[in-house]
């Protein structure tokens, strides 16, 4: 049976996703501020020795996790799915064409970053996203700002992630036969399996290797070693197996 769907781009399929919820949309951040410093302090004092007594079980709620934990929770879902997404391959291999960088494919190269723990290499790759008009980078800024709790930073980014509107493509998206996944399949369904899970999402050492090896760029005044994408990446990733 032949499929007649076209793939959503990157963009769309985030827009529609969970993850792109107003779950922040009435986020107070002082007062999550406040939250978390009563949750800390309730926490000391229910430890032994404590008035609280043994456990801290009762004095800090559970199933409600902060903000910045939710944060991490979502980016980390966020990423998944980019990597998930049916023209993610295509996105990458096209940031490494000259002639016509896409920003979407710097979002995909960001979130490899982001799984093998070069966090601020993938911030580095999302603000260039988001300078190209890339509302998915933004939301994934904002999103790794607020995890770290650096409000006023998040904030700026959730504006950014609102106001930019889907950048219209200059060129036609690949046909269904051209698209290739980015990841083993087995790999791409345990990402998701471990965010579902709670987990922080990590790549198999074989493909981290992968992503490790790549140049490095100089030190950036801001962001320090970033990792530049390579024009075989897409075939070394979808070739590793774990």
């Amino acid at each position: 049976m032949r499929r007649t769907d076209k793939p959503a781009p990157i963009d769309m399929l985030l827009e529609d996703a969970e993850v792109l919820a107003d779950t922040y949309d009435d986020t107070d951040t002082e007062a999550s501020r406040r939250r978390n410093a009563a949750r800390r302090a309730a926490a000391e004092e229910a430890r032994p020795g404590g008035e609280g007594g043994e456990s801290g079980t009762e004095a800090v709620p559970r199933g409600h996790p902060s903000a910045h934990e939710q944060a991490a929770h979502d980016l980390n879902l966020a990423v998944a799915l980019v990597i998930n997404a049916p023209e993610a391959a295509a996105s990458l291999a096209r940031l490494v064409d000259h002639d016509c960088i896409d920003p979407e494919g710097a979002v995909v190269f960001a979130a490899l970053l982001h799984l093998t723990g070069h966090r601020d290499a993938a911030q580095f790759w999302w603000q260039f996203a988001a300078g190209g008009g890339n509302r998915t980078a933004a939301f994934c800024l904002f999103l790794a700002h607020q995890q770290r709790a650096e409000f006023r930073d998040a904030a700026y980014w959730r504006g950014q992630s609102r106001h930019l509107s889907r950048p219209g493509r200059t060129q036609a998206p690949p046909t269904l036969s051209a698209l290739s996944s980015l990841l083993p399949e087995s790999v791409r369904h345990e990402l998701l399996s471990q965010c579902r899970q709670g987990r922080r999402p990590t790549l198999p050492a074989p493909l981290e290797a992968v992503i490790n090896r790549l140049r490095v760029d100089s030190a950036d005044e801001d962001f320090g070693e970033v990792p530049q994408p390579d024009i075989s990446l897409t075939t070394d990733l979808g070739g590793s197996e774990e």
